[in-house]
């Protein structure tokens, strides 16, 4: 057995440990629940819809970063994408007209960026935060026409014959609006095309060793701007899915910094689409948990605070192990072809 192997089978030994146990973990807090007179399928299935604009947002940053960008602007694309999907909702009397709409939105601003740091090689993290606060002003433009106000075109739930009337299971996972079942079926799907397929090899390239990638024949500039221009997609679609799908109306800063935790959870995924989903179910799991605390008595403030405690504390220790994570290696780096 090589050294290579070793590698792969102590890795795979590790991930494959860390599975058991989060199903685990995940069992004894839903035995805990149950034992506690909590209705669990009701408290999943809020969990999941808390999840979803996450798990749309850390998908597209995923595909960015294992490109080799930093895009920190995910909290201003996501705040344009509901205010634009309100917009367009209003304006085209649909509601998948108005996701598409936040989609398009967010996809605009990711072009925008992708110029600064592929085209013009800008500094990606100030570029980001241009973004962010760009993002954030231009929300309160588009939106404000339109604030507050109850939408008529919306999504509606839409169970999935049979699998809806799985004890838990079906009130977590087939009991939701389409755009929910989306997410989920997003997640194999980028999860494939990155780690089964050419494209995907590529991808990962161009964010390992950029200049390797070109000596190979893999256009590194247009490979960036297609997956800058994904997730802003995808965090635009993520934004829509507030004001569009849940909320059904629109309030400037709305999405309450979900877009930073999205950051958080790309690297809590270490940059795999199938962790984004554990990430973004656990910080929906949190979110959810609010609910059943304050039937406690438990302070409201203190409750507020508690998803983004979690993704900070989760932050801050996968940060202090940055090097054994496999973060991209041209990640924050711009390619300059010799």
């Amino acid at each position: 057995m090589n050294l290579a192997t070793k590698v792969f089978s102590n890795i795979l030994r590790k991930k494959t440990l860390a599975l058991i146990i989060g199903l685990a973990a995940v069992v004894l807090f839903v035995s805990y629940l149950e034992l506690s007179g909590v209705k669990t399928g009701s408290f999943l299935n809020r969990a999941m819809v808390f999840a979803t604009p996450l798990l749309f947002g850390t998908l597209g940053e995923i595909y960015a970063e294992r490109s080799g960008i930093l895009n920190l602007g995910i909290e201003g694309m996501m705040s344009t994408g509901a205010a634009a999907g309100i917009l367009g909702a209003f304006a085209l009397r649909s509601a998948w007209a108005g996701a598409a709409v936040g989609m398009i939105s967010g996809a605009l601003l990711a072009f925008l960026f992708a110029i600064a740091v592929v085209h013009l090689r800008g500094m990606q993290v100030p570029a980001g935060l241009g973004l962010f606060m760009f993002g954030l002003g231009l929300s309160g433009v588009i939106g404000v026409t339109h604030a507050g106000e109850k939408l008529p075109y919306i999504f509606t739930k839409t169970p999935i014959p049979v699998l809806s009337d799985i004890p838990v299971l079906g009130e977590f996972l087939f009991q939701h609006v389409p755009l929910v079942y989306l997410a989920l079926i997003l997640v194999p799907i980028m999860w494939f095309v990155l780690f089964k397929t050419r494209l995907g090899l590529n991808i990962r390239t161009v964010g390992e060793n950029p200049a390797a990638a070109d000596s190979a024949g893999v256009n590194v500039f247009r490979t960036r701007y297609l997956c800058i221009i994904l997730g802003g997609a995808l965090a635009g679609l993520g934004g829509a899915f507030f004001s569009v799908a849940w909320m059904h109306y629109w309030l400037e800063g709305m999405t309450a910094g979900w877009g930073w935790v999205v950051i958080a959870l790309t690297i809590f995924a270490l940059w795999n689409p199938l962790g984004g989903l554990l990430g973004s179910l656990l910080f929906g799991g949190v979110h959810a948990f609010q609910f059943e605390l304050q039937g406690l008595g438990f302070p409201i403030h203190i409750l507020g605070m508690l998803p983004y405690l979690v993704t900070l504390i989760t932050l801050i220790t996968l940060l202090l192990f940055r090097r054994r994570l496999g973060a991209p290696s041209a990640l924050l780096t711009s390619y300059t072809r010799e």
